[in-house]
C-alpha cells in the first residue's frame, strides 16, 4: 500500500519551496511519505482508490524558511495544515489552499507572511480554525469568509489587515473567537456583530478606529464574556447599563 501518486508530487513541491536549516525534512528524500513515516505527514487508512491519503501535515516548530508552494492545494484529502511557528516562512498563503474542502484546521502563526488574504479561502464548509495570527498580512478581510459557516477560531491578530470590517461577517453563525487586535483596521464597528449567536470574544483594540462608537446592540451579546477595544470610543450608556447585566468582562486596553 503507498502513497497516492499525485500527493507524494505535491509533497516534493512542498519540499522544494522550503529551506531546512536543521535537517528535521532529512527523511523526505526517501521511501514513501505515509509508509516511511515522513516527519510531519499524517496519513489516512487505506481508502478504496488502493491507496494511502495525506490527512495532515504538522510542520509546527521546524526552524523551516521559504515560502508555502501552490501545490498544497493538491493535498485533497487534508483536515490540518499546520506550519505555526517557524517564524521564517514568507510569502503569500496561497490561494490553491482554497481548493482543500476537507481542511477543518488552517495554523499559520508565527510567520511572515505577507500580501492580502485570497477571496478563495472563503469557500472551505468544513473549516474550524483560521489561525494567521503574528505574521504581515495586508489588504482587507474578504467578504467571502461569510461563507465559512463551519468556522469557530478566526485569529488574525497582530498582523497589517486593513480597511472596515466587513459587516456580513456577522452572518458567521458558528463563530466563538473574532480576534482583530493590532492591526489597522478602520471605519465603523458592524452592529449586525450582535447578531452572532456563539460569539464569546472579540478583541478589536490597536486598531484605527478613530472616533467611533461601539455599537449600542453589543449590550445584548448574553455569550459574550470579552470584548477588548480601545479608545478613542464613544460608548452609549445605554450599553454600559446593559452590559453590567451580564457574565462578561468589557475591557477598554489603552487611553488615547
Amino acid at each position: 500500500m503507498l502513497t497516492y501518486p499525485p500527493e507524494v508530487d505535491a509533497l516534493q513541491a512542498i519540499r522544494r519551496k522550503l529551506k531546512d536549516p536543521r535537517k528535521n525534512l532529512r527523511n523526505w528524500r526517501k521511501g514513501d511519505p505515509c509508509v516511511s513515516n515522513w516527519t510531519g505527514v499524517i496519513c489516512t487508512m487505506p481508502q478504496p482508490d488502493g491507496f494511502l491519503h495525506i490527512q495532515e501535515l504538522r510542520m509546527l516548530n521546524l526552524n523551516l524558511t521559504g515560502k508555502l508552494a501552490p501545490k498544497l492545494g493538491q493535498l485533497s484529502n487534508l483536515t490540518v495544515l499546520n506550519f505555526m511557528w517557524n517564524h521564517n516562512i514568507t510569502g503569500s498563503i496561497p490561494k490553491e489552499i482554497g481548493n482543500i474542502k476537507s481542511l477543518k484546521f488552517l495554523l499559520l502563526s508565527g510567520n511572515q507572511l505577507t500580501g492580502p488574504l485570497a477571496d478563495k479561502l472563503g469557500f472551505l464548509p468544513n473549516f474550524l480554525m483560521f489561525q494567521v495570527d503574528l505574521n504581515q498580512i495586508t489588504g482587507s478581510l474578504p467578504k467571502s469568509f461569510v461563507n465559512l459557516i463551519s468556522c469557530k477560531h478566526f485569529h488574525m491578530n497582530n498582523n497589517s489587515i486593513s480597511g472596515q470590517i466587513p459587516s456580513e461577517l456577522s452572518s458567521m453563525p458558528a463563530l466563538i473567537h473574532f480576534l482583530l487586535d493590532n492591526n489597522n483596521l478602520m471605519g465603523n464597528l458592524p452592529p449586525e456583530f450582535s447578531q452572532m449567536p456563539k460569539l464569546r470574544i472579540l478583541q478589536l483594540d490597536n486598531n484605527n478606529f478613530g472616533g467611533t462608537e461601539i455599537p449600542a446592540s453589543y449590550g445584548n451579546m448574553s455569550n459574550l464574556v470579552k470584548l477588548s477595544a480601545s479608545f478613542p470610543f464613544s460608548i452609549d450608556y445605554q450599553f454600559i447599563q446593559r452590559e453590567k447585566g451580564y457574565k462578561y468582562l468589557f475591557l477598554i486596553d489603552r487611553f488615547m
